[in-house]
């Protein structure tokens, strides 16, 4: 099972977070938009949020924007709103 979310992403940020933002999430990375890595700290932070494997994460479209959307595999929307809810 895998869902499709929308992103906001905000690289450069003074700290790091996910929050639920509209339909979708907004993620803060400390990490500059240089060559692909905000992205990559993105699906890292991502994973470890959701105790998701790194290969469970996948930017899929928006790579060079802040608007992207991100194909998480084994979770569920609600199991997502819930770990949000919990911090």
């Amino acid at each position: 099972m895998s869902i499709k979310l929308p992103l906001k992403v905000i690289p450069g940020a003074s700290r790091e977070a996910v929050l639920w933002f509209a339909e979708g999430l907004k993620v803060k990375v400390t990490t500059a938009p240089e060559k692909g890595q905000a992205n990559r700290a993105v699906e890292a932070l991502l994973a470890r949020r959701f105790g998701l494997a790194p290969a469970a994460v996948n930017i899929v479209n928006g790579h060079s924007s802040q608007q992207k959307l991100v194909e998480l595999t084994g979770v569920t929307l609600s199991s997502i709103r819930q770990t949000l809810e919990q911090s």
